[in-house]
């Protein structure tokens, strides 16, 4: 029997855009085609596809949820099983392309041991998107995720990030939870060089994106940005 395939499927990364402001119309051919959905958020990805206007009743879709609550094998398998079976499915992230910094990762790892074919459509990826335009070094640049939380071990990371980039000129990029923006922003200006340069994108694009790349010391001179509680993007670089 001939195995279904999986679409990575891009949703707008910020809400106040209009779907199809920002996908290629040439995924709603895809999107149309497809019952079947593994998804970070069953509500989240319900309320893109209606945005979508896609033309299936989104009551006669099957959702199932691969997100940071599925820790094991064997239920990734699962999702996996109709494909294997000949049913074709959408992997949908909670914002932005599923399968960086997201969870849809592991399906397609074990997707590419079935040798299942996997088909990435094009959208907005924020980490691209920023590495666009903070006029940092778009050669070679690495997404090293989260930080640590708790002092001493943030400091230290950060001064490992600033290292990395003056010894390999390697951009690093990092993110943090919204609400702890503003914290992590104040310990990059206290542990950075001067000279370092630091890039600042909150909800990229929205309609009050902001994207500003400057050096520590002229960050230290300026107001903190309004990153409060907004979904933020940080590049080092020199």
């Amino acid at each position: 029997m001939k195995q279904g395939t999986i679409y990575l499927i891009p949703c707008p990364i910020s809400d106040d855009r209009a779907v199809w402001d920002v996908l290629p119309s040439a995924n709603a051919e895809v999107m149309n085609s497809l019952d079947y959905f593994i998804v970070e958020n069953t509500r989240t990805a319900r309320r893109f596809l209606s945005k979508a206007h896609i033309e299936r009743p989104i009551s006669e879709l099957e959702f199932v949820e691969l997100n940071e609550h599925t820790t094991s094998t064997a239920d990734v398998e699962r999702m996996l099983q109709p494909i294997l079976a000949g049913r074709s499915a959408g992997v949908i992230s909670e914002a932005g392309v599923p399968g960086v910094a997201d969870p849809g990762a592991d399906i397609v790892r074990i997707a590419h041991r079935h040798g299942v074919r996997v088909v990435p459509l094009v959208g907005p990826s924020s980490i691209l998107m920023v590495m666009m335009a903070s006029g940092q070094n778009g050669q070679s640049f690495a997404f090293v995720g989260y930080l640590p939380i708790k002092e001493p071990e943030r400091s230290r990371t950060i001064k490992s990030l600033e290292r990395r980039a003056q010894q390999e000129h390697q951009a690093q990029i990092f993110i943090e939870a919204p609400y702890r923006n503003c914290k992590l922003f104040e310990t990059l200006l206290a542990t950075l060089a001067p000279n370092m340069l630091l890039t600042v994108a909150a909800d990229i694009t929205a309609p009050d994106e902001l994207i500003l790349t400057l050096s520590v010391a002229e960050w230290r001179r300026r107001p903190m940005p309004n990153i409060e509680k907004r979904p933020t993007i940080f590049v080092l670089g020199i």
